[in-house]
């Protein structure tokens, strides 16, 4: 059972907390969505205000098109962000976080300080093990 199987009712398919190590926690859908590079990135670019999607793209340098817009769509689909589509010439779509996308900043940013204050030693033990 997912999120996204439409056959079992809301109620049924989100019932508590859950438990992230049992295979059917429906909560694993959501960890997948936020657990991306690319998805803990756009969150915490977005924390910042709204941005349209050209200002996105070069905010998060490397990340394709493609790849940006489904990562967006499921961030979208997962109610962590909000697109809105303002009629424009020519069309303008920007993209803010939720009340929900806000409350994931805080843990996303705790990972991107992990990460980059252990990345001198992660990459030392990944050139050791290179060589083996």
């Amino acid at each position: 059972m997912t999120l996204s199987d439409s056959r079992v009712p809301i109620r049924e398919r989100v019932k508590t907390r859950g438990d992230v190590y049992s295979a059917d926690c429906p909560c694993r859908d959501l960890l997948d969505v936020v657990a991306t590079k690319w998805a803990a990135l756009a969150i915490g670019a977005l924390a910042d205000g709204t941005l349209r999607f050209g200002e996105l793209q070069r905010r998060l340098q490397g990340v394709s098109p493609k790849v940006l817009t489904a990562t967006l769509r499921r961030l979208e689909d997962f109610g962590l962000v909000h697109r809105e589509v303002i009629p424009a010439v020519p069309l303008h779509v920007e993209y803010s976080l939720t009340d929900v996308g806000r409350s994931a900043v805080e843990p996303v940013f705790a990972l991107r300080e992990w990460a980059e204050s252990r990345y001198a030693f992660a990459l030392a033990h990944a050139e050791r093990a290179g060589d083996a």
